[in-house]
């Protein structure tokens, strides 16, 4: 699993059925104070996660596809959570404030 910040959502006008009533997320994987870790990506979203949020991404077709409800959907990465917050080492780091914000309190 990852961490990821949701940045924008796909819109298609045309799409396999497998993915009816899930919207699609563009999001960005982050490390555990919220900087950039890797290139974005899109995900299913089923979490109701919207732009701004944190979340849990799985990137694992067979697990992706497991939580869809599907054996066969052209999925590999799926949000399963939205994140309320991170605590390492006793920090706790809260994703709705920025990371410069955090360690200043």
């Amino acid at each position: 699993m990852r961490i990821v910040r949701v940045i924008g959502q796909v819109v298609s006008t045309v799409g396999d059925p497998r993915f009816d009533g899930y919207k699609l997320l563009v999001v960005q994987p982050v490390d555990h104070n919220g900087h950039v870790a890797d290139r974005s990506l899109v995900a299913v979203d089923t979490t109701q996660a919207g732009v701004g949020d944190y979340a849990l991404l799985v990137q694992e077709g067979k697990s992706a596809r497991l939580e869809m409800g599907s054996k066969d959907a052209p999925c590999e990465a799926v949000l399963v959570g939205i994140v309320d917050h991170v605590a390492i080492d006793g920090r706790k780091w809260i994703p709705a404030l920025p990371v410069e914000e955090e360690r200043s309190s």
